[in-house]
């Protein structure tokens, strides 16, 4: 059945199973996003401290040059291996950061999910003809329109940015190199959070599109959430068949206690009943098997070729069916009723016994 027929929602089973093989719904423009952000505001209040480190680093190596005839090729190598050491300083606890930031916001996303189905070698992915399928998808196509509305979007705003500074631009020549230095970063920061704006509401339209493909993605075929009923809980034919053999087993296991009985109390053959009373070990009268209709019929037969006294009470049968389960014994509403029958069998017995 092709995709046309998903149109259910997929269960959680599906949900969990889709995770474990590590597709699951995140969007990267949302990472991209915070990331961009949370970085601009660590440049924000980390600018002067790295500029004034810089500034002090390179005044320090130029001073220590007696003079511009003392600059020599190797004397020039030290002072910019000097700078580039200091400069990684800067930027590799950035880079750093910026990763474990990236990391950290796709992990909220994925619920810090790590699947090693991912990192096994699909050999379908080398097959040329599926890889230009999934360069046609769809999903390919969304995503090249998504990095090309990006691009568009950046390149407008540093146009815009660019365009309405033109004077502040032209004027730069003639300004000292401080000053310069500092518009220059100003305007940098000021289009980056231009940018960062512009991000945000991508990421936010980004997410929603996501989230709808994702469920699209995972919507289920009325028979294939059948099927996996009947994985998880099983055939209902099977189940049945299950429980029919269940209760016979039950029932000949029953039927095995019948003549531990005491006495039968019987409905006359809709309910059957089967009491066994040891004291001082039983403190009440126990129901070691009971039944109605064809199961009944059974109980009694059985008790009749053990000699089991068998008596017909109609509503003690019925009140004792209903309201005890199997070894376990009588409640205290049917002791006196239970009592008298008891007391007539053993007063039988010792009739019995003195013939």
């Amino acid at each position: 059945m092709g995709d046309s027929g998903k149109t259910e929602k997929a269960t959680q089973k599906k949900r969990d199973d889709e995770r474990k093989k590590g597709n699951i719904f995140q969007s990267r423009d949302v990472t991209n996003a915070l990331s961009f952000v949370l970085v601009l505001f660590a440049f924000k209040l980390l600018i002067s401290p790295f500029k004034d480190f810089l500034q002090s680093r390179i005044i320090n190596s130029i001073n220590r040059i007696p003079g511009t005839d003392s600059l020599t090729i190797r004397s020039a190598a030290v002072i910019m291996k000097e700078f580039v050491i200091d400069l990684m300083i800067i930027i590799v606890p950035i880079g750093l950061g910026c990763a474990l930031v990236a990391v950290t916001f796709t992990g909220i996303q994925t619920k810090f999910l790590f699947t090693a189905s991912k990192l096994k070698p699909q050999f379908s992915r080398m097959n040329p003809v599926k890889g230009f399928k999934r360069i046609l998808s769809l999903r390919s196509l969304m995503e090249l329109i998504k990095s090309i509305v990006k691009v568009t979007i950046i390149a407008f705003v540093i146009y815009g940015k660019i365009k309405n500074a033109t004077d502040e631009i032209l004027r730069l020549p003639y300004v000292n190199l401080q000053s310069a230095i500092t518009w220059i970063g100003s305007t940098i920061y000021d289009i980056a959070i231009s940018i960062s704006i512009y991000m945000a509401l991508f990421a936010a339209a980004d997410y929603a599109y996501q989230w709808w493909e994702y469920e699209k993605d995972i919507k289920m075929t009325k028979q294939e959430i059948k099927d996996e009923y009947k994985q998880t809980e099983g055939d209902p034919q099977v189940k049945g068949r299950i429980k029919e053999i269940q209760r016979k087993l039950a029932s000949m296991r029953m039927m095995k206690k019948v003549p531990e009985a005491d006495v039968i109390i019987k409905n006359p053959t809709h309910y059957a009943i089967a009491l066994k009373y040891k004291p001082p070990k039983d403190k009440a009268p126990i129901v070691v098997a009971k039944g109605k209709n064809l199961v009944a019929l059974k109980i009694i037969e059985i008790a009749e070729k053990n000699n089991i006294y068998i008596t017909e009470n109609r509503p003690l049968a019925r009140g004792l069916y209903d309201a005890v389960q199997l070894d376990k014994p009588i409640p205290a509403e049917f002791y006196k009723p239970v009592a008298d029958i008891l007391a007539y069998l053993y007063k039988l017995k010792k009739i019995k016994s003195k013939k």
